[in-house]
């Protein structure tokens, strides 16, 4: 996968004081997106946009290419 998570998200999202629980109960991400952060698979652009607002950071805080080498694909 060329974009890969430049920290952990739900660790970062912790210590903001947004644990898995609240990010349930208060609907701000869906147990499927979180299930995705935990297993490194892609979101979306809009839960990607969620969490910025959340963390107040930009994309690139939390994303980055990661070029492959060519036998890689």
């Amino acid at each position: 996968m060329p974009i890969t998570y430049k920290q952990d998200i739900l660790a970062a999202l912790k210590e903001a004081g947004y644990n898995t629980n609240r990010l349930r109960k208060e609907k701000l991400l869906s147990e499927g997106v979180i299930q995705a952060l935990r297993e490194d698979k892609y979101i979306s652009l809009q839960n990607v946009s969620k969490i910025c607002e959340l963390l107040n950071c930009q994309p690139g805080d939390l994303l980055e290419y990661v070029r492959e080498a060519p036998g890689d694909r």
